[in-house]
């Protein structure tokens, strides 16, 4: 946990006391800008199953970027102003300026807060919630809706960067019924999988 979702947390929250930009949100909105469409619909969908109450940090990162009053959205000068009020020496050593340069996209385009909550969601750090799997399945429903799709063992292997030698593991989140996701799946694909994690399951 960020020093900046710490401020956000209900226990410690202060309207008198400002949170800080996060530098993990720009590490986060490089990493979805270069996901595929199918990780963006999870995240999407994942995004939209928690609470108002557990949006505040993102909502309070949002509007730290200051989005347009035009629009309420946001773009590459977004990020590079807050960046310019916000820099600090630690900011200077997390090799800020080559993160700032992998939101390349947004100088073509603009992110609304819906995206931007898609975009900064950690699975991660969700998961270690009491209400996980609340969530989770709340978020599978709305994965079902709007993302879900027919996928072959292959094609998930390659969604998640994986060898052929991880086909006999991949192959248990696929449903045969309908060549989908299943929630084991949903969950497996949100989080990621290398190679140490699944050769661990298999000797456990």
């Amino acid at each position: 946990m960020t020093a900046a979702q710490a401020l956000s947390h209900p226990w410690l929250r202060d309207e008198h006391r400002q949170i800080p930009l996060d530098m993990l949100v720009f590490k986060l909105v490089k990493a979805y800008l270069r996901s595929t469409p199918l990780k963006r619909a999870a995240l999407k969908a994942l995004s939209r199953a928690i609470t108002e109450d557990e949006l505040i940090y993102i909502r309070t990162q949002y509007n730290l970027l200051e989005p347009s009053s035009r629009d309420g959205r946001i773009s590459i000068d977004n990020f590079r102003m807050a960046l310019l009020q916000n820099t600090t020496d630690a900011m200077k050593e997390s090799k800020t300026l080559e993160i700032l340069n992998a939101l390349e996209p947004l100088a073509y385009r603009r992110m609304d807060f819906e995206e931007f909550r898609a975009a900064t969601i950690s699975p991660y750090q969700l998961e270690a919630l009491g209400r996980w799997e609340e969530i989770a399945g709340t978020a599978f429903e709305y994965f079902e809706q709007e993302g879900n799709r027919a996928i072959t063992i292959e094609e998930l292997a390659q969604e998640m960067n994986l060898s052929s030698a991880a086909y006999s593991i991949v192959r248990d989140w696929i449903r045969p019924s309908d060549d989908r996701l299943s929630f084991l799946g949903y969950t497996k694909f949100l989080h990621g999988l290398t190679m140490r994690s699944s050769n661990a399951r298999r000797h456990h």
